[in-house]
């Protein structure tokens, strides 16, 4: 494979997040895949990406990967196609010997994308060149601009997607500090919980960090599942 692939996490949204790093890669290379959940969306890596180098002399693929969960078996089919074809896609432009880079959001080793089609890749082409460039995830990001300490001397902390997470109870009774990813779909759910738990006080919702649009709110009880975003999280600290 005469081509190099770069996985580059360019942060949560704000452009001075990005890593030197990922700035020298992504001026030198040519060719830019982005993940877009559906045609006509657009791409918030990629809207990243565009403050702070010219686009004009890159091309630009898309690799659009639906919204769906995995679980059954036609989505299963849907997604194995979508990542199928992303794979074929990025390949056909390394073996022409061009590098590509596949930009995600935050971090690309913590519920990225790109992990989707990592096997398919080595799969199809075991010598594959790839290189992974970390990113500032979206909990480190969002803890920050909250002012929260995740965890300190012997403290546990737990991570987890809301959506997925039937045994959050325990987990909540276990843990120290408890991140919540993807909670917009069941923000009352989780404030039911944390209500009977005596925790709302304790929880703070974040949403579209280090966007123009960010959201920090210490009150939880004023979010609605109607005014909840896919980029929003919430941080439980005990």
């Amino acid at each position: 494979m005469a081509g190099k692939l770069y996985v580059i996490g360019v942060g949560p949204g704000d452009p001075e997040l990005l890593t030197l790093k990922a700035v020298r890669i992504l001026e030198d290379v040519k060719v830019l895949c982005v993940p877009k959940a559906k045609e006509g969306s657009d791409s918030i890596a990629l809207s990243v990406v565009k403050d702070v180098l010219s686009l004009e002399h890159k091309e630009i693929m898309e690799a659009r990967f639906p919204m769906k969960k995995p679980g059954n078996r036609e989505n299963r089919r849907t997604l194995e196609a979508a990542w199928r074809n992303t794979v074929k896609t990025i390949t056909s432009r390394l073996e022409a010997g061009a590098d590509v880079a596949f930009l995600t959001i935050g971090d690309p080793t913590l519920y990225s994308t790109f992990f989707h089609l990592y096997d398919k890749l080595l799969e199809a082409h075991p010598d594959l060149n790839i290189e992974i460039i970390p990113g500032v995830s979206s909990i480190t990001a969002a803890a920050s601009r909250a002012r929260i300490s995740l965890g300190l001397a012997d403290e546990k902390i737990a991570i987890l997607p809301a959506p997925y997470a039937d045994d959050l109870k325990e987990i909540l009774e276990q843990f120290d500090s408890v991140v919540l990813m993807k909670v917009h779909k069941v923000i009352d759910r989780v404030m039911g919980l944390l209500e009977e738990m005596g925790l709302a006080d304790h929880a703070t919702y974040i949403a579209k960090v280090g966007m123009d649009d960010e959201v920090i709110c210490r009150d939880i009880g004023k979010v609605g599942e109607e005014e909840g975003h896919y980029l929003s999280m919430v941080i439980v600290r005990k």
